[in-house]
């Protein structure tokens, strides 16, 4: 597993997307009112809604395009509809530094 900073908790605003785009993957990450980040890809699997411009409630981020709603903590779109986003480990160290963990033969990627 690799640990990657992607920014101090201080540069993520509640309840707003952030995009971070990992290679080829575009990520939607989003700070929680209990100040935990949350981090999934920015694809809704509906339209390919880009999640990180949607509204958060709770740990829901609901697609701006369709109003699908995606639960954060596992990336399961919540029922009558159906489907999943992958999601992200992500923790937040004592200095304050968000960290995104990815698995193995991921760090040949670009965080930015």
């Amino acid at each position: 597993m690799n640990e990657l900073i992607i920014g101090h908790i201080s540069e993520f605003p509640e309840r707003t997307g952030r995009v971070v785009r990992l290679g080829e993957i575009e990520l939607a990450l989003f700070k929680l009112t209990d100040g935990t980040v949350k981090a999934i890809e920015n694809l809704c699997p509906h339209k390919n809604g880009k999640l990180s411009e949607g509204i958060v409630c709770d740990h829901h981020v609901y697609c701006p395009l369709h109003d699908w709603k995606i639960n954060l903590h596992d990336g399961l779109v919540q029922a009558p509809d159906e489907g999943c986003v992958t999601t992200y480990s992500t923790i937040v160290d004592g200095a304050g530094n968000v960290i995104l963990l990815v698995q193995d033969g991921a760090n040949e990627r670009k965080v930015s």
